[in-house]
């Protein structure tokens, strides 16, 4: 084939061992620029700079791609961070970290298949993450994978999903950008696993839990009657402060959370707003925290200068706020010592409802506090109405309690 240029080609071009093109396009920042083409062949190249007149006309076009390792850092920085929750925005930025990246991350954006993610799904189901992550290797005495028998510690599919989640929804924002045309995450499924049942406490393990702590003065009783009577989540316990506990009006408003991100603790508003709401505090409850606040006071009058000043109704015996992996080791301790049996700190929410029904809470106030939409969802928990001898145990030690506050 000659070098003369053909007709309409005149940006079409002799380039080292084959050919080059160029179109005048509008970037995303409405700069004009030029947007390049190659191939070997004159006929490869046309073909090329062809649809590149096409996608000119249509709109912005981007001069340069960046990896998907590169754009995901840029993402996390100027969209994730700004818009959501820190937590939410730690979770993702670990997903990025510690799946994304090492798999996919050389890949350039636009070039990333659907191919390439389902290749990446089917090895992160199979792959030993002690193994990808080094953890072994980092650790002063090599164990398992580093000593040479792997653990086969590989990732749940919750996990896999959560992370094609976090790609998905980077490659939507690569779209809104108008750097990608199409979002391949989206195209590929990761079959659901089945979820693990758990066996929260029946109404008699909470109340054996729950009598232990009170007579063994654990500091952190109060803290445990809430989140078994009213279903508070870890964040929300320790976020509790007094400015939002009304004793005298038998109220709490639970608006705040404490939560350790990128290791600082970050006292912050809860994750949404139906998390937030104000609570009736039945009377087991107002005499836990009256005893909290008397408690308080004899702590802080302890410690002297050495007393750090805060509004936290849960707090250490200097006055400073509750490290959350603390708590859940001084939970799991609490109830090694009770002789009952050992649950996640987060399932004694599901223990919740019992209680309620066992302390005669009316099924409206319990609605109330367990953030129910339906009277009906209530009244089920409600048909798993303890013995009468647990909720008399109970109720005695609710009065118990009360004897002990001011």
């Amino acid at each position: 084939m000659s070098g003369k240029r053909g007709n309409g080609e005149g940006s079409i071009y002799p380039y080292k061992n084959g050919y080059a093109a160029y179109v005048w396009v509008t970037k995303p920042d409405g700069k004009r620029a030029r947007k390049y083409a190659y191939g070997k062949t004159r006929d490869e190249v046309h073909g090329k700079w062809i649809k590149l007149h096409t996608e000119a006309k249509k709109g912005p076009v981007a001069t340069s791609t960046p990896t998907l390792a590169a754009y995901l850092a840029r993402w996390l920085k100027e969209v994730v961070e700004p818009d959501l929750k820190p937590k939410t925005a730690e979770t993702y930025g670990m997903h990025v970290r510690l799946y994304l990246v090492p798999g996919l991350g050389a890949k350039r954006l636009d070039k990333l298949t659907v191919r390439d993610v389902r290749t990446w799904v089917n090895t992160l189901l199979e792959e030993c993450q002690c193994c990808a992550q080094g953890k072994d290797a980092r650790r002063d005495t090599s164990r398992c994978c580093a000593a040479g028998d792997c653990c086969g510690q590989v990732p749940s599919r919750r996990t896999v999903q959560d992370a094609r989640a976090v790609l998905r929804s980077a490659l939507t924002n690569a779209m809104t950008e108008e750097l990608i045309t199409k979002n391949v995450a989206g195209l590929v499924k990761v079959r659901s696993g089945r979820k693990v049942k758990r066996k929260p406490w029946s109404v008699e393990e909470a109340r054996r839990f729950l009598e232990a702590a009170r007579s063994a003065g654990d500091p952190l009783y109060p803290a445990y009657v809430l989140i078994l009577v009213l279903g508070f989540r870890r964040g929300e316990v320790l976020g509790l402060t007094w400015e939002n506990v009304d004793l005298d009006a038998g109220e709490v408003t639970v608006q705040l959370q404490l939560q350790r991100i990128r290791r600082r603790l970050v006292h912050d508003e809860t994750k949404t707003e139906a998390s937030s709401a104000t609570l009736p505090l039945p009377r087991i409850c107002v005499t836990a925290l009256q005893l909290r606040k008397k408690e308080q006071e004899a702590a802080k009058q302890t410690a002297g200068e050495l007393w750090s000043d805060s509004d936290f109704v849960f707090t250490t015996r200097y006055g400073t706020p509750i490290e959350p992996r603390n708590f859940n080791r001084a939970f799991t301790g609490r109830t090694t010592q009770a002789g009952v049996r050992v649950i996640r700190l987060h399932d004694t929410r599901h223990t919740c409802g019992s209680l309620l029904a066992a302390l005669d809470v009316h099924p409206r106030i319990a609605m109330q506090i367990l953030r129910h939409s339906k009277i009906a969802v209530t009244m089920e928990v409600y048909t798993h109405v303890p013995s009468e001898a647990t909720r008399k145990a109970l109720r005695k030690l609710g009065k118990h309690l009360g004897r002990q506050a001011p």
